[in-house]
């Protein structure tokens, strides 16, 4: 399989198609208001930030608010946009950024890692790096009844949904990417629908559909579609026989090293016990409990 999961350039024309045609924001409002609370919580303000791929601009009250300069930088052609690039590859000069967001656009690069180190450069010394992408669990459920369906009609299989990052996994690619004090920490949103074809409307219309570069290029056939949909609504109904849609919005933050940051103390630097502390007996390594170990 090759190393390259997304076809950037389909991604960006149905991005653009959907844009033009009325790109449904209810994801992206929550994810708006959930940045716009996480910011409330640092105490300073920032002189130049930039929005890097937000489908819309959303953000721009939250992020102004918050900073003298804001620079949007959009993956298709916007007005409201002061750049067009791409995500893998950043216009910035390094430590020219106090803070950057991003909102549900990051799933979709191909080099994850390197995009975040990029992002890392970008930044001055204490500056902030703040994004929330899908991942993990985000749509098992149309994910499963597409496979089961295909596999059923036709004995085979291809993939139809994108592969999302694990949790630990994007928590490992901050430190990677050499931010300090990285947070990570997800949340399960469900959006029910009469059928699955009324998501599948939604993903189209937010520029989700299939964009795999391993993706089958002959049309899905109307037997699979109907059989999906079937097995959808057999396994993720509601008692109100509305169907539970699953997105998991990971939320990233961290910052630029800077000398002014708590660091973690050196192994075997402590000056008290946390045994004391706890008022427990401490128990030698080697030593079973109850036994002769130091007290």
């Amino acid at each position: 399989m090759s190393s390259v999961v997304f076809d950037r350039a389909l991604y960006r024309r149905r991005l653009t198609a959907a844009l033009s045609a009325g790109y449904p924001d209810f994801l992206l409002a929550r994810c708006v208001a959930d940045l716009d609370e996480r910011l409330s919580a640092v105490l300073r303000r920032f002189e130049r930030a930039a929005d890097l791929g937000t489908p819309l601009p959303l953000a721009a009250p939250a992020l102004r608010a918050r900073a003298g300069e804001l620079l949007r930088i959009a993956e298709v052609p916007d007005a409201s946009a002061g750049l067009v690039g791409d995500l893998e590859a950043l216009p910035f000069t390094p430590e020219s950024l106090d803070l950057i967001a991003s909102l549900l656009s990051l799933h979709v690069v191909n080099d994850l890692p390197g995009t975040l180190v990029q992002i890392r450069r970008s930044l001055r010394p204490d500056g902030l790096f703040i994004a929330c992408l899908l991942a993990g669990q985000s749509l098992t459920e149309l994910r499963q009844s597409l496979l089961a369906a295909e596999v059923e009609v036709t004995g085979g299989a291809s993939p139809r949904v994108a592969p999302f990052a694990d949790l630990r996994d994007l928590g490992s690619l901050l430190q990677r990417a050499g931010f300090a004090l990285p947070v990570i920490d997800s949340e399960n949103v469900t959006v029910r629908y009469g059928d699955m074809f009324g998501l599948l409307r939604d993903l189209r219309a937010m520029g989700w559909a299939n964009a795999l570069t391993e993706r089958s290029r002959k049309p899905l056939r109307r037997g699979v579609l109907l059989r999906a949909a079937e097995l959808y609504a057999e396994r993720f109904s509601d008692s109100d026989g509305r169907l539970r849609a699953t997105f998991e919005i990971v939320w990233l933050s961290g910052w630029a090293p800077h000398e002014s940051q708590q660091k973690p103390l050196r192994p075997g630097s402590a000056k008290a016990r946390l045994a004391d502390a706890l008022g427990a007996i401490e128990i030698g390594t080697g030593d079973k409990a109850g036994g002769g170990g130091e007290r």
